[in-house]
């Protein structure tokens, strides 16, 4: 049931006020619902009746109230007998219920308006030019808090109203920061929200604080590697948060080369990493050195960038598909700068086979989808909500839709003179992009303004300017984009998350890290190598899952590490390593691993499919699934890809049994091979036992099989 609005904060608005439309008639539509989707916002309006969603275009929903009917939703000689005040009081059936009391100040002003002609006010004088939020942000004690919060709008004569009840005020985390109707916030645990305000077209953000009122917390200092331990440090010590302590050295093995190369460390790597007497420190970081040098890396984040651009026959076809994949695995072993490596995407031209680059532009195909594409991948801001009405939750226009596609409306696609070969080219003639409003031409224009002037051609040449724009070091998204994505690479989640909706209501957790790591990254000319060598060499990547009383309900600051289940390929990677088995996929030379595939096309509906291994129909990270499912554990338990790899005659097990290793040779080798740890000496005891008590042979293979099914091999910690 919907709640009725009986509310006063219109109440200045009297019969001898100029009461216009813009001002004040507009946001009395949006705070009842009018406009929503559900109501007359939806796509195709409510019975017959459209209005913009949450009043995006008041010059829109002005005509539709006066012209729809033939105008007859007002009686100007009888105000109170127009359809437009009897139906939200139900003096007239409504299909949206009641609305407002007839008493209330909201009806009053209606009642004053269509009194006074039905004037839609002047967009230079009633127009929203900001609106003021006190407090500026929230901090509260302990849980069980409350807090008002006030909304001031200024229009464009400079006049300020209190707007508070008419704004709409929504809490990202609802079960932390609770707001009622009347602006109140409540804190209901402790952890961090925010709070996004909304009032005709203009936003503002309210940060909210809940601490721990836990007595007894005492910040206990722990070294600080780098920049990115000290900010997350200074974040945890205001919210009395106390971090874990870095991990154990084979924990840290484990985690930073599935992380880095997506593959298990050997059971040799582990002893000589272990048995290395150098400062922790130290050898933790020539390990990473030669893990980002070894070519596993560049298979691991082939695999990742794929997934974005979309590599798939599906789109390209299978010389396509292998060309896009040989540039992107050379682009990432030679460490070509990020700046570089979109510029060639976005500037490619010619035979998608002599220039596997131009392969970007096959997938979408068309300019709108090639400019969301573009924009959520590489500036984490997704546009596509802009196509037919401006952005409801930020400050993106349906004009700038359409003036960012405007980059992209002269590329053109032809086949070429090979099977599957198309040629990327710029048109020279019909090619405008123009608004479906109106159908007027849309000139191209950036995003945001470009930090210095810049003429945007209008030519077919126009997306060599957006390319400059885009990998611009001044543009404020470029950069943070990637940082942010990199990082949520290593700590299951984004300082901004998702990873690819930036957005002032989707604030940091940590803005001084993440502008850190941005500048970093800038600093170092968009090296993503010295990025990721950055954060795994700090104590914050390298620290335990284990938690403590003070960080056990912290899932947000990075407090300590978060288990994550291994990716589709890294999973069916590690159960052939640690099986010693060779892995088995068609259409592919052997030996060929799962981080090695051209596309999802190798393998479809099979074990990696199951995994979550996303089919590159979209560039969102969310397609790509880390869940874990009745099917997948099922799979694990029955299914042929781990039974196949135990049971393999040229597989570990069959190796150390035929080879006369003793039980303990044989314990160690598959604890080492499968958790990258040795068994502890309770482990090692119940595996001689068990091993002693029939076929030797089958009951390795039975404790292989254990260890592939456990948690401790399924995730990475």
């Amino acid at each position: 049931m919907r709640p009725i609005l009986i509310l006063a904060s219109l109440a200045f608005v009297a019969s001898a006020q100029s009461v216009t439309f813009l001002r004040d008639v507009a946001p009395i539509l949006n705070k009842t619902g009018c406009t929503s989707g559900p109501c007359h916002g939806a796509a195709k309006g409510k019975n017959g009746f459209k209005l913009s969603l949450r009043g995006y275009d008041p010059q829109f929903d002005y005509q539709a109230l006066l012209y729809d009917l033939s105008g007859r939703r007002f009686n100007r000689s009888e105000p109170k007998r127009s359809l437009m005040l009897a139906k939200p009081v139900m003096q007239v059936a409504h299909g949206g219920g009641l609305r407002f009391e007839q008493t209330s100040a909201y009806y009053k002003t209606i009642e004053s308006w269509i009194a006074q002609g039905v004037p839609y006010g002047d967009p230079a004088k009633d127009a929203v030019a900001a609106i003021e939020v006190e407090p500026k942000e929230l901090a509260m004690p302990k849980p069980g808090e409350s807090a008002q919060v006030k909304v001031m709008a200024r229009f464009a004569d400079g006049q300020t109203r209190d707007v508070t009840k008419e704004a709409t005020i929504e809490s990202n985390v609802p079960d932390l920061a609770k707001v009622d109707a009347t602006a109140k916030v409540d804190g209901l645990r402790t952890g961090e929200a925010t709070l996004l305000v909304r009032y005709q077209g203009k936003y503002s953000t309210i940060p909210v604080t809940i601490l721990n009122p836990k007595p007894g917390f005492v910040w206990k200092p722990l070294p600080q590697y780098s920049y990115i331990d000290q900010h997350i440090d200074a974040k945890l010590q205001k919210l009395k948060l106390q971090p874990s302590p870095a991990t154990d050295d084979a924990s840290f093995l484990r985690r930073v080369t599935l992380d880095l190369t997506g593959a298990l460390p050997t059971p040799d790597e582990v002893r000589s990493f272990l048995s290395d007497p150098a400062p922790q420190r130290l050898k933790r970081s020539r390990k990473i050195d030669k893990l980002i040098a070894s070519p596993a890396y560049a298979d691991q984040w082939t695999v990742k960038w794929g997934d974005l651009l979309q590599s798939s026959r599906k789109f390209l076809g299978e010389k396509g598909t292998y060309g896009f994949r040989e540039w992107i695995h050379s682009s990432i072993a030679a460490n070509k700068p990020y700046d570089k490596m979109v510029r060639e995407l976005l500037t490619s031209r010619g035979s998608s086979y002599d220039d596997p680059a131009a392969n970007y532009f096959r997938t979408t195909r068309e300019p709108k989808p090639t400019m969301e594409k573009t924009t959520q991948v590489f500036l984490g801001v997704r546009m596509v909500c802009a196509q037919c009405h401006d952005h409801p939750f930020e400050k993106w226009t349906q004009n700038q839709y359409y003036q960012m596609s405007a980059f992209f409306s002269a590329v053109g696609l032809r086949p070429g003179y090979e099977v599957g070969e198309e040629i990327i080219y710029d048109q020279r003639a019909d090619y405008e992009m123009k608004h479906p409003k109106d159908s007027r031409v849309m000139a191209p224009e950036f995003l945001i303004a470009s930090a210095t002037p810049v003429k945007i051609p209008t030519d077919q040449r126009r997306r060599d300017a957006l390319a400059d724009w885009l990998v611009s070091k001044q543009n404020p998204f470029f950069a943070k984009a990637i940082a942010n994505r990199t990082w949520s690479y290593f700590f299951g989640k984004g300082i901004i998350d998702p990873v690819d909706d930036i957005r002032a209501s989707n604030p940091p957790v940590n803005p001084q890290l993440l502008e850190a790591l941005t500048k970093d990254l800038i600093d170092h000319n968009f090296d993503l190598q010295h990025l990721m060598r950055t954060i795994v060499n700090s104590r914050a990547y390298q620290a335990s899952f284990l938690n403590n009383e003070w960080n056990a309900g912290d899932a947000e600051n990075f407090s300590h590490a978060m288990p994550r289940r291994l990716t589709s390929e890294q999973l069916a990677d590690a159960v052939t390593m640690a099986a010693g088995a060779k892995p088995n996929f068609p259409e592919v030379p052997d030996d060929t691993s799962a981080s090695q595939l051209p596309d999802p096309h190798v393998g479809k509906d099979g074990f990696l499919d199951l995994f979550g291994r996303p089919n590159r129909e979209s560039a969102c990270e969310c397609e790509r699934r880390a869940d874990f499912s009745l099917p997948q554990a099922l799979n694990l338990v029955n299914g042929t890809t781990i039974s196949d790899a135990v049971a393999d005659p040229k597989g570990r097990v069959a190796k150390l049994v035929l080879a006369g290793k003793p039980d303990t040779a044989i314990i160690e080798e598959l604890y080492l091979a499968t958790i990258s740890r040795f068994p502890t000496k309770q482990e090692a005891d119940n595996g001689i036992k068990y091993l002693a008590g029939g076929a030797r042979a089958t009951r390795a293979q039975d404790l292989l099989w254990a260890l592939l099914n456990s948690k401790g091999f399924l995730y990475s910690y």
